[in-house]
């Protein structure tokens, strides 16, 4: 079923609006993960492997969440002063 999203925006002082069709599964927020891998189909060579990829991903994932802690501590220093 359709639903219509209106959007409204200012440039150049001109004020402009529109409305525009989209679907309703397009707005449910999308999920990050993955689907699982079939682990019985991998060799225990395979499944290592896996492994180490996982834990890169995991370390960059950590570092993500790391500098975005630093950000935030920055920007709550900042609007306390």
């Amino acid at each position: 079923m359709p639903v219509y999203c209106h959007a409204k925006a200012v440039a150049s002082g001109v004020e402009r609006i529109w409305e525009r069709e989209v679907e309703e599964e397009d707005l449910a927020p999308q999920t990050l993960r993955p689907k699982p891998l079939d682990l019985d189909s991998l060799s225990i060579e395979a499944l290592n492997e896996y492994i180490d990829e996982l834990e890169g991903e995991i370390e960059r994932v950590r570092a993500a969440i790391a500098a975005k802690e630093s950000w935030r501590g920055e920007a709550e220093s900042f609007f306390k002063s």
